[in-house]
């Protein structure tokens, strides 16, 4: 890696915190050394408050871009020149493009996510969707798919402090793409959420629900839910296999896990920064098999 970086190397990263963990240094690299691309990427740990220093920085190191995670994607809009459709409705980043000092905010969480849908053969377009949970990764899945042509989309949510921003996700995903209904519900009427999940032919857990220490948890608490032929997408992938998975694979239900999320999340960022595709198939097999 050492002998590829020279002077004229462009500079990526990751912001957030705790970034310890991710591997998207990894995978970045990995890619641009496979494509011959004069660039290196880094995780650079900041905190919510650090966030305007940091994208300041941006502009001075003049950094190529850089992915954004928690807790940092709301307060890194602030600072931005322009907005993608998705990161407008969104009202949160994780993935920022600098041109020449102008930097533009996208959010490919919600893009990622069709992407994963589409890598395992289903369309969303056309189709209706329920959906559990309201917080960032939700909403970024609930705009993008009806950007992608959803037909209909319920969202379950639990009643608390900020079921109302459920509502407004709502609101603005009605205004900006008309053509998709949008309905909000309490979470704890199971009995809608089941005739919900019948109608629908996709469902999705954007909660942390069965993510470790709840692995032992499913967010769907009626098994009768599932019926054969539903796809069932988690975007929690530790485990790679959750409760709600092995209960709709048993009820002949189509499965699809979360760690195909964050690879595609990460393609989409890629083409942004580079206009070049990322090696898929061999990122996959070294990093996500």
């Amino acid at each position: 890696m050492e002998k590829r970086i020279s002077g004229h190397t462009g500079l990526l990263a990751l912001f957030g915190s705790p970034i310890g963990h991710s591997g998207s240094p990894m995978m970045y690299n990995y890619s641009f050394e496979k494509l011959g691309l004069d660039y290196v990427y880094v995780a650079i740990d900041v905190k919510e408050d650090e966030v305007k220093d940091a994208v300041a920085a941006m502009r001075t190191f003049k950094m190529r871009g850089c992915n954004v995670t928690m807790p940092c994607k709301t307060e890194a809009l602030r600072y931005m020149d322009e907005l993608s459709p998705a990161a407008k409705i969104v009202g949160a980043v994780n993935t920022i493009v600098n041109d020449d000092g102008k930097l533009t905010g996208y959010m490919t969480d919600g893009e990622g996510f069709v992407n994963n849908l589409r890598d395992h053969g289903f369309e969303i377009r056309g189709k209706k969707m329920t959906i559990a949970g309201g917080g960032g990764a939700a909403t970024a899945i609930q705009v993008q798919c009806a950007l992608d042509g959803a037909r209909e989309i319920s969202v379950f949510n639990i009643r608390d402090a900020f079921f109302e921003r459920t509502l407004e996700t709502a609101g603005k995903i009605r205004r900006e793409v008309p053509g998709c209904v949008v309905n909000v519900y309490d979470i704890a009427d199971t009995g809608k959420m089941t005739e919900e999940i019948r109608s629908s032919d996709l469902f999705t857990n954007a909660t942390v629900v069965g993510m470790k220490p709840m692995e032992k948890e499913s967010v769907v608490k009626d098994p009768l839910a599932f019926a054969p032929g539903l796809v069932v997408a988690d975007i929690v992938y530790n485990p790679e296999e959750t409760k709600l998975l092995r209960e709709a694979k048993a009820a002949g239900c189509i499965c699809i896990g979360g760690k195909g999320m964050l690879l595609w999340q990460g393609v989409a960022a890629f083409k942004l920064y580079t206009g070049m595709d990322m090696p898929v198939e061999e990122v996959k097999e070294l990093f996500f098999g």
